[in-house]
């Protein structure tokens, strides 16, 4: 709604919305037009139009590479000193991580080569931002719009993501005004088109129905970078992730089996922490005083301390009742099939 009250604007968005119409439309179109790539034609034609129209868009600005680069100087060196300069690069280094390590996960998706080696994946972009710092540019991360070119164009080796590179050097080195001609609103066309393409719509209905939580993180993360930032919208998500597996690594069942003769039979199984203490302790204190008990550990895959000494005081004033004492079974057991 801001954008539309622009003077600038409403250009921009009819170039990046014509960018997404023609790769939408360009695969329907002959085979014999269909060599050209759909994402060359459109920035083609979007350069085209805003230069014969001359529309008020902004272009690519390309200086040369030796004015690029600008290695920090001693007063740079001396924000060391500040603390808060810590929490930046920390920020930065688990977000460039995360959306690398997201961006091969969803290459992998899309190919049936080698698999991504995650821990050299990180190595390579730590070594390349260290050289990135020196020379005064942006942290670089993995781009899943290079990527899936690469993949739709019949990439099968590692040499693709080199070449890429060396395309890119060429161009910003040779034909910096050819780059200049290129409207950034078409670039941004093309990223929508194919972020859009990535986003698996026929699996979100059995992702809800399966993995709800993983679902609501999804949604959560995306909203909430369309209408923050992307750097706000990642720690989100990874805080919601965070949160989520906490709350599954704290889950725990307990099942009493009572056959109205003999021990009171309680099954623990799951991850039994502190955070699920007191549910644990509410149950077993209902347990009948005047009946022996043997609680059943043998299911558990996580026992903290804070846990295992409340189960120990709870045995403990049980038996204090003048029953026998509580047996804890650590021997793997197996339930009792239901009736029927």
């Amino acid at each position: 709604a801001d954008a539309l009250a622009g003077s600038r604007a409403p250009a921009s968005l009819a170039v990046g919305a014509g960018t997404v119409a023609v790769l939408v439309l360009w695969p329907r179109l002959p085979r014999r037009a269909r060599a050209v790539p759909g994402a060359l034609a459109a920035v083609l034609l979007a350069a085209l139009a805003a230069r014969l129209l001359d529309l008020p868009v902004a272009t690519v600005r390309v200086r040369g590479l030796l004015d690029a680069v600008q290695p920090p100087g001693t007063e740079a060196f001396g924000e060391l000193a500040n603390p808060a300069l810590y929490g930046t690069i920390a920020a930065f280094a688990l977000i460039a991580s995360a959306e690398s390590l997201f961006s091969a996960a969803a290459v992998d998706r899309l190919h049936d080569g080698p698999r991504t080696r995650y821990d050299k994946e990180l190595m390579a972009q730590g070594a390349g931002n260290a050289v990135c710092g020196l020379l005064g540019a942006l942290p670089m991360t993995a781009v899943i719009v290079r990527s899936s070119a690469n993949v739709q164009a019949g990439a099968r080796t590692k040499a693709s993501r080199v070449l890429h590179g060396v395309w890119l050097l060429v161009f910003a080195a040779l034909l910096p005004s050819a780059l200049a001609l290129i409207p950034l609103p078409a670039l941004a066309g093309i990223l929508v088109h194919a972020g859009w393409k990535l986003i698996p719509f026929r699996r979100l209905a059995s992702l809800w129905r399966g993995h709800r939580g993983e679902a609501v993180i999804l949604v959560v993360t995306a909203v909430s970078i369309v209408v923050v930032n992307m750097f706000e919208g990642v720690l989100i998500g990874l805080a919601l992730s965070v949160a989520k597996t906490a709350w599954d690594a704290s889950h725990v069942k307990l099942e009493v089996v009572d056959k109205g003769a003999g021990p009171v039979q309680a099954y623990l199984s799951g991850n039994a922490t502190f955070l699920r203490l007191p549910r644990i302790l509410d149950t077993l204190e209902a347990l009948p005083q005047d009946r022996p008990v043997e609680l059943h550990l043998a299911g558990l895959h996580h026992l903290d301390h804070a846990c295992r000494t409340a189960l120990e005081n709870w045995a403990e004033r049980h038996s204090a009742a003048g029953t026998e004492p509580v047996r804890l079974n650590t021997e793997p057991a197996r339930l009792p099939a239901p009736p029927g």
